[in-house]
């Protein structure tokens, strides 16, 4: 497997940290919360971070609701489509998969839609947010690869290369004009298609949240990596390890909404501190 980014070595006050949290997860089996920061070295910029534009997502109730919405959401969904199928795990996944295999990871839920723990070898994957990969039948429940898809739209839309269009950070785009562009449509019922992810106002399904929770019930341990936590869910899963009385560690660069709660924070980065992590572990 080819990967991404190269290893950056920690720093003292990190590898200190490190040293910690080997300590408070040494013979524990570790649940894992993954957000945007793990993906940051495979390519996928983290929108929340430092430095980030302010998006103004579109909402779930505006995409139901209105075509032009739709036109516009898919116009730019398919030209971001591109980065987010050529992004490749990278070391921090591959060290996530490595320790499932091995016993000490139990699961990995994330809320990153960009499919790449799967791409990775992790079996236990649970997508919070849904993923980029899938594309769901509102009327029928048809479920569709996104690659197929975005064949579709190339072939209805073959002007939409040339557009003049804006990428932004989160794997989407504004495209100037959206007027002639044509939505696909399912091609078992007609129905609306809409990318199997959680949109802005829409809930995470319970079925989704519940497969979470049963990766966190089966743990002695929660290991936060990339988050800031600003979402609900995964406030709250963080909130059933504190009730379990099992230590959380985040890993995270910037403030999360849970460091108060956590008995570890290491401001530093993902991937260097699981192959820190994986080597004292699994020695």
């Amino acid at each position: 497997m080819s990967i991404a980014a190269p290893l950056v070595e920690l720093d003292a006050a990190a590898r200190a940290a490190v040293d910690q949290a080997v300590e408070l997860l040494r013979g524990r089996r570790i649940a894992v919360l993954t957000g945007a920061g793990v993906s940051t070295d495979s390519g996928i910029p983290d929108y929340r971070g430092a430095g980030a534009p302010v998006r103004t997502p579109m909402t779930y109730s505006q995409f139901l609701a209105d075509e032009p919405y739709r036109k516009r959401y898919w116009a730019g969904s398919h030209l971001g489509w591109s980065r987010f199928a050529a992004a490749r795990p990278n070391a921090g996944h591959v060290t996530l998969a490595e320790l499932e295999a091995s016993g000490i990871v139990t699961g990995v839920v994330t809320q990153n839609v960009d499919g790449l723990h799967i791409r990775a070898g992790s079996r236990r994957v649970v997508d919070l947010h849904g993923s980029m990969d899938r594309v769901t039948c509102l009327h029928c429940g048809q479920t569709f690869d996104r690659g197929a898809i975005a064949e579709r739209i190339t072939a209805l839309n073959p002007w939409l290369s040339d557009a003049d269009a804006t990428m932004n950070p989160d794997g989407d785009a504004e495209v100037a004009d959206v007027s002639r562009f044509a939505v696909p449509e399912c091609s078992v019922c007609g129905g609306t298609l809409k990318p199997d992810i959680v949109f802005f106002g829409e809930f995470v399904p319970p079925v989704k949240f519940e497969e979470a929770r049963g990766i966190v019930a089966r743990s002695d341990a929660l290991l936060v990596l990339g988050s800031s936590l600003v979402v609900n869910s995964g406030i709250r899963l963080v909130g059933q390890a504190a009730k379990k009385r099992i230590p959380t560690i985040i890993v995270n660069r910037g403030e999360t909404k849970a460091d108060s709660r956590a008995a570890l924070k290491i401001e530093a980065g993902t991937t260097e501190t699981l192959a820190a992590l994986r080597e004292a572990l699994s020695a």
